[in-house]
């Protein structure tokens, strides 16, 4: 393998800075080696634009099937004879399938996420946002992502699917546990056993709920999958708790992300922050740039299928690529002033919700809930001020969150 590994370029992966401003270590692999062999990480790291897409676009020669297995496949066996739910679970389901199981999972779920059914979620969405504002009024502050943006997607997707309010808070714990382990650049097993752990809980608790849609189906997403199911033709039940898994994770932690790195982008931009709110109707363009600018989801995985080069570069089959979203989202090649927030900036080509057959089933609808939470939170507090020395981020490596941004939300407090 012809890694030439740049002991130094792995040290800033590794380094703290990687989870507050990834942005300049991503430009220094980029100018320097832009399809770098990481001993740190354990895979090919690749941050120019055009190998991105092209690598996503392409399932066949780098696929999605074992990516997970082969992450997992680092650890000592006694370890991996402990975390079998992880191995089970992200085996199958949209993310870690190809045609022709992907098509099959991903047309059911692309029926709950159309243009028309997200438009019909636009009075609930506007609801939520102005109850989950009304509370926080008074006291003239807003602790954005624990008052704001947590909330807001979680609640959506979690009457979405059919999930009691009640439990709530208890899959926002799983699902930080469960994707904690994807953050770590090569696997850290006392994170990878919490994560199997919340697999384990989450899955008997969504089973319990399954079998109670099963007795009583009601108007939500986890009844129209049990429906398949019990069709038979469409989904079994491991198919089934993980595709329920993949939509309460992936349906809240990367709307969280815009939401929190969006209004983080837009108050660090005064000059941005004005525009908007003198012309709303910038918003679609507004919620793009902040997916570029600074993605939520800054790296997906694919192996590769076949023996490939890319880069000048020479990759055997069954190599594990991190694809680095956020370096594509920023590379010269592809956008002008790439570290420059611009709400108006057209065309914007980014990668956040992925590329080709993978791309995200819920994008309209993150689009459609940061559209109407930006919309209605300018509106209401004209005067939004950052406390810079209160903003924390999560540390992992491949989320990237926010874990604290508070906001002065109106002027005398």
């Amino acid at each position: 393998m012809e890694n030439n590994n740049n002991p130094l370029l792995d040290q800033l992966l590794i380094s703290p800075n990687i989870y507050s401003d990834p942005y300049p270590i991503y430009h220094q692999l980029r100018e320097e080696d832009p399809v770098h062999w990481s001993d740190a990480w354990g895979c090919w790291v690749l941050t120019r634009y055009a190998d991105v897409v092209a690598v996503l676009r392409d399932y066949r020669r780098f696929t999605n099937v074992g990516r997970i297995a082969s992450f997992l496949n680092q650890l000592p066996e006694n370890v991996r004879a402990e975390i079998r739910p992880l191995y089970d679970n992200f085996t199958v389901g949209m993310p870690n399938t190809d045609p022709p199981e992907h098509t099959r999972v991903r047309g059911l779920v692309n029926k709950a996420f159309t243009a028309r059914v997200v438009e019909g979620m636009r009075p609930r969405v506007q609801e939520i946002v102005n109850e989950l504002l009304d509370l926080v009024e008074s006291s003239g502050r807003l602790e954005a992502i624990g008052d704001f943006a947590y909330p807001l997607p979680a609640i959506v997707i979690a009457e979405t699917l059919g999930v009691p309010a009640t439990d709530r808070d208890q899959f926002k714990k799983w699902s930080d546990d469960i994707v904690a382990f994807h953050g770590t650049g090569r696997p850290h097993v006392e994170t990878i056993r919490k994560s199997a752990a919340a697999l384990l809980e989450t899955k008997a608790w969504l089973l319990q709920l399954i079998e109670a849609r099963r007795q009583q189906p009601q108007d939500d997403l986890i009844s129209a999958l049990v429906a398949a199911e019990e069709r038979g033709d469409m989904l079994n039940e491991t198919e089934l708790v993980a595709t329920c898994i993949t939509l309460l994770t992936a349906g809240h932690e990367t709307t969280t992300g815009l939401i929190g790195n969006g209004l983080l982008a837009l108050l660090r931009h005064p000059q941005q922050l004005q525009k908007l709110k003198e012309e709303p109707v910038l918003i679609g363009a507004a919620v793009e740039e902040f997916l570029r600018f600074d993605t939520s989801f800054l790296r997906a995985w694919r192996l590769t299928a076949e023996d490939v080069e890319l880069g000048g570069k020479r990759i055997p089959k069954g190599q594990t690529l991190s694809l680095m979203l956020g370096a594509a989202n920023r590379d010269p090649a592809q956008f002008a002033h790439p570290d420059r927030l611009d709400i108006t900036r057209q065309p914007n080509l980014h990668t956040s919700f992925g590329w080709g057959i993978h791309f995200c089933a819920g994008a309209p609808l993150a689009r459609r809930e940061a559209e109407i939470a930006f919309t209605t939170l300018l509106r209401r507090f004209p005067t939004l001020t950052l406390v810079e020395e209160g903003v924390e981020w999560q540390q992992n490596n491949t989320f990237h969150n926010l874990k604290t941004l508070p906001v002065i939300i109106a002027s005398g407090h």
